[in-house]
């Protein structure tokens, strides 16, 4: 029976070391006890609140290693980074740090540490299988598909606690959370067109399917309207970024008067290195980004670009891979992108 009402004043003073005795003092049942300091939401919340704050009255911390051998459950969710294609890039790349930070903080709040790595799978082939399958996860969360997106479906077919932030597939079989990024270069093309632009170029490479998605957008608008596009390779990484744009620039910019680039950090360094060479954004080339990092409206102009719900899709894959924890089918989820409308594209007439 549950008794979350006993005044703190008619308690013994007593020593609590198991479970057991924080039970009996409640004058609940171990499982309730049990439930309440896991933060189940099978115990009212009342009572729930009671229990915990009798814990921490009398100092008692349950044997979190006992805990996990008994349910089989280690408390970790394994992150990891698959770098196919960019194999320069970083961690401490914005887009990364936004996306694990938020991560980061709705794994905390659902009672989960973070486990962090970054894979080469070059290096690596079976990177997937070995975070998943090694006993120190519940989970795995990946970020990006990279030029991995069979390879992770494989390791989906057999294991089915996995979200995948990236683009999605019919009939695939790992969930995805991302956004829809045909659409997302579709928009950013249209805007350009809408604005005068005739003469378009893309700025990424293509290996990644998450970046194939937004040059096919591009693409399909820039059919439609008649106009020209160049598709001009560009690593994510900054160690490799400025040399091939500032190549790609010097034997294009007089030829292209609107770009979309593969994320915000090209589009900015682009700015800069369009700037430098004496022509105008966005008088000459209108420049459109891809993510809607903070930097973007600290640039000078600040960055048009297309803004992914990064905090939204980081409490998604949470919320997706609990529910697949727990042994329930999860959906994909595809977010709608949407255009941020700063300086560097002009006004619509």
């Amino acid at each position: 029976m549950e008794r979350p009402d006993t005044p703190s004043e008619q308690r013994e003073s007593v020593h609590i070391r198991t479970l057991a005795d924080l039970a009996k003092l409640a004058g609940v049942s171990t499982g309730t006890v049990s439930r309440a300091l896991a933060g189940s939401d099978l115990v009212k919340t009342k009572t729930r609140d009671f229990i915990q704050a009798l814990a921490r009255e009398h100092g008692f911390r349950p044997n979190q290693m006992a805990s996990k051998l008994r349910t089989q459950r280690t408390g970790i969710i394994g992150v990891v980074i698959p770098l196919g294609h960019e194999l320069k890039q970083h961690i401490s790349d914005p887009f990364f740090m936004k996306l694990i930070g938020h991560l980061a903080d709705e794994l905390t709040e659902n009672g989960y540490d973070l486990l962090l790595s970054r894979a080469i799978p070059a290096e690596t082939p079976d990177w997937l299988d070995r975070i998943c399958w090694s006993g120190m996860v519940d989970g795995v969360i990946v970020i990006g598909q990279s030029d991995q997106f069979d390879a992770i479906e494989q390791v989906a077919k057999a294991y089915p606690k996995l979200v995948i932030w990236g683009s999605h597939r019919p009939g695939q079989h790992q969930c995805t959370v991302g956004t829809d990024n045909i659409e997302g270069g579709a928009i950013a093309a249209q805007r350009l067109v809408d604005s005068g632009a005739r003469k378009l170029a893309f700025f990424g490479y293509r290996t990644g399917i998450e970046i194939a998605d937004r040059f096919s957008g591009v693409q399909r608008v820039v059919k439609q309207a008649g106009a020209s596009l160049l598709h001009l390779p560009c690593h994510m990484s900054d160690q490799l970024m400025e040399a091939e744009l500032r190549e790609h620039l010097a034997a294009n910019v007089d030829s292209i008067d609107g770009i979309v680039t593969a994320s915000d950090l090209i589009a900015m360094t682009t700015v800069r290195l369009v700037t430098e060479m004496g022509r105008s954004v966005p008088g000459d080339v209108q420049v459109i980004g891809f993510d809607d990092l903070p930097l973007a409206s600290q640039t000078f102009p600040p960055l048009t670009t297309m803004r992914q719900d990064i905090e939204g899709g980081a409490k998604a894959m949470v919320a997706k891979l609990r529910e697949a924890i727990e042994g329930c089918g999860i959906e994909p989820l595809v977010m709608k992108p949407q255009l941020i409308e700063r300086g560097t594209t002009k006004a619509l007439s």
